[in-house]
């Protein structure tokens, strides 16, 4: 990501138009995001401020996992099979068996996962036309949305958890105070 037009909603090398939109306002979130965790050791990225919280470890598989979900869903024109929804959980879902089984990874494992899957993302978006972004298909609950819909729920989907992680520190000072 060029840092010099982080801040530009504009035209991406090998995007069309609409497609640059929407990679110009994943690349902020996910440039906030790494920002936000960058730092942290195993001990912080495993930290749960009580016995039904997600970590920010898991956080971070979780935006990775919702990812490739996506990716599946919009590039693939179809619903996950169980062995994908197996595949992808803990991360997908959270809950208990993610607090069991995502833990006692380096900062540099979830921001190689996150790399790797925004790599085949936008590997993805350079072979369709911006007219795929708003080709419609039933959604939840059966309402029609189009794919520019879908992606856009993936970084907004990160951006609510990346509030989490904030919140998540804050915690993670105010008892490393006491």
């Amino acid at each position: 990501m060029e840092m010099e037009t982080l801040y530009l909603i504009d035209q991406k090398a090998g995007l069309g138009l609409e497609f640059s939109k929407l990679v110009s306002m994943m690349n902020y979130t996910r440039v906030t995001t790494i920002d936000a965790v960058r730092e942290l050791t195993m001990e912080e990225l495993d930290f749960l401020y009580d016995d039904q919280a997600n970590s920010i470890g898991m956080l971070l598989a979780h935006m990775a996992d919702v990812e490739k979900a996506y990716q599946i869903i919009s590039f693939e024109s179809r619903d996950l099979t169980d062995e994908e929804v197996n595949r992808l959980n803990p991360g997908l879902d959270l809950g208990s068996s993610a607090r069991e089984q995502i833990k006692g990874n380096t900062i540099d494992y979830y921001l190689d996962r996150l790399t790797e899957v925004r790599n085949t993302t936008i590997k993805m978006f350079k072979t369709l036309p911006d007219e795929w972004l708003f080709e419609q298909t039933p959604f939840w609950w059966n309402r029609p949305a189009n794919n520019y819909f879908k992606w856009f729920h993936v970084f907004e989907d990160e951006l609510s958890h990346r509030g989490q992680i904030r919140i998540i520190k804050k915690m993670m000072s105010k008892r490393n105070e006491s």
